[in-house]
């Protein structure tokens, strides 16, 4: 069964994007994935396909409301639909690698892209959304967030990579940084490749590289280091 992805969204047109080109396009476009984007607002009720409203206790901006986001959810995740139910948030837990390879095991996901000022609290508690966040920073709305998420997924799915090997190698599968990469030409602007690399010896060659990925991490992230610990 392939992965499914089902995107609800004020802004349908945003969306293959850059997941209809590269491997993800070849992957659509083979069928090893699909994807539907769905707008919010043909589940609106009123002639002016209304969407939002202002925040109760007041405040600036607008809030999607639950009843039109509910009817569109339902509609497109009725029961029985084992896919999540994601909602692309600035306050949601952080996404990592360990939570895309869930989800690339899994048979996909319904996304909900945030706008506006957020989403009624009621409507994620009714719905279990489970609220996720790419980082932190503010973009203006769900839909970056959501083809980013699907981006680090689709890689995943069996046959989308050429190598395998690629994947497990990369930043974050083995809780470090990825190390440093070269190719030809051999010296480029007064700076050659380490010596090692080309020596043939893979034993120093895999040692380097972690060594250089260990540096990295204690260097640029070294949360990572506490949440991983370095094998002694």
């Amino acid at each position: 069964m392939s992965f499914s992805a089902s995107v609800l969204t004020l802004y349908p047109e945003m969306f293959p994007g850059a997941l209809g080109l590269s491997l993800a396009g070849r992957a659509l476009e083979a069928g090893t994935w699909s994807l539907e984007a769905i707008q919010i607002r043909d589940f609106a009720q009123d002639k002016h396909r209304t969407v939002d409203d202002t925040p109760a206790g007041g405040g600036a901006g607008m809030v999607m409301r639950a009843d039109v986001l509910a009817r569109a959810i339902d509609h497109t995740s009725p029961p029985g639909d084992p896919r999540p139910r994601l909602l692309m948030s600035p306050r949601g837990k952080p996404l990592t690698q360990a939570r895309v390879r869930e989800l690339a095991a899994g048979p996909g996901a319904v996304i909900l892209c945030g706008r506006f000022e957020g989403v009624d609290q009621r409507l994620i508690e009714a719905r279990g959304l489970e609220e996720v966040s790419v980082g932190d920073f503010i973009l203006s709305g769900g839909e970056p967030a959501a083809l980013v998420l699907l981006d680090a997924v689709v890689r995943l799915l069996p046959g989308v990579m050429g190598n395998a090997v690629s994947g497990e190698e990369e930043s974050f599968e083995n809780g470090l940084l990825e190390h440093p990469h070269y190719t030809r030409p051999q010296e480029f602007e007064g700076r050659e490749i380490p010596e090692v690399l080309i020596s043939g010896n893979h034993k120093k060659i895999a040692a380097w590289r972690r060594a250089e990925s260990e540096a990295l991490t204690r260097e640029r992230r070294p949360d990572l280091l506490g949440a991983h610990p370095l094998p002694k």
